[in-house]
């Protein structure tokens, strides 16, 4: 198998080659969707490969979050209790958004980088997920971190799970901006989901949110870890939201 495949990598060229997997990763990711829009629960189940060929076929796998995180977002939004927000949009939105859509529940996406808000709507749009609200526009400035721009006056008084996987981590305060700036509408019970706990930062993260807005937090997965949070409630949260 290796040598052959070594054999039409010689002989394709580059661009065929790419077109070609671009194909294949299509195929592979609408034949996998209409499978998990059927039973989104059951891909949860052990050996079952549908979220793995989701990763594949949306490719994007140096950044896409993992099956594990993934699974675990897709399983807490089966027991969610109410609106769901997610910090970042992508896969997570299509497959999360799914399954709010399946239970009545609001779900608003955030996303900086226009580009990106545009795949995940147009993929939306194809699978008919309408649940799904997705709030473009600029990261801005808070004075010690960057992050989105909510539109708080359209949203709901309270979130029951957070799906945090942006902005990137490159960005000055990386994910802290989530707590300060959506204090109010986490409360007590809310789930944070927040992915690359194998990064000093996100753990840094972690334990302020855990102080300022009064949480408790452990560290699930072991290829890529991810963090699952939920909320107390009683933290003290220094400092402005005001941005400038």
């Amino acid at each position: 198998m290796n040598r052959a495949r070594s054999i039409v990598k010689s002989l394709l060229p580059r661009r065929v080659r790419l077109f070609l997997r671009a194909v294949h990763r299509d195929l592979v990711f609408r034949r996998a969707m209409r499978k998990f829009l059927e039973a989104p629960a059951a891909c949860l189940e052990p050996e079952n490969t549908i979220v793995a060929d989701l990763i594949y076929g949306w490719g994007n796998e140096p950044w896409s979050a993992s099956d594990g995180y993934l699974d675990g977002c897709i399983q807490h939004a089966l027991a969610s209790s109410g609106p769901i927000l997610e910090c970042g949009s992508g896969l997570s939105t299509l497959l999360v958004g799914a399954v709010a859509q399946r239970r009545g529940l609001g779900y608003w996406a955030l996303e900086h980088t226009p580009a990106w808000a545009t795949k995940v709507k147009k993929y939306l749009d194809r699978y008919k997920i309408r649940s799904v609200i997705v709030c473009a526009g600029p990261l801005v400035n808070y004075g010690d971190y960057l992050w989105y721009s909510p539109p708080l006056e359209s949203m709901p008084d309270s979130f029951a799970l957070v799906v945090c996987d942006g902005p990137p981590g490159t960005t000055e305060g990386g994910r802290f901006g989530l707590a300060p700036i959506m204090r109010e509408r986490l409360k007590p019970g809310c789930v944070i989901l927040l992915d690359d706990a194998s990064r000093e930062q996100e753990l840094a993260i972690a334990k302020r949110w855990e102080a300022e807005i009064g949480a408790s937090f452990e560290i699930l997965g072991s290829s890529k870890p991810y963090i699952e949070m939920t909320v107390l409630g009683g933290g003290v949260m220094p400092g402005s939201t005001r941005a400038h």
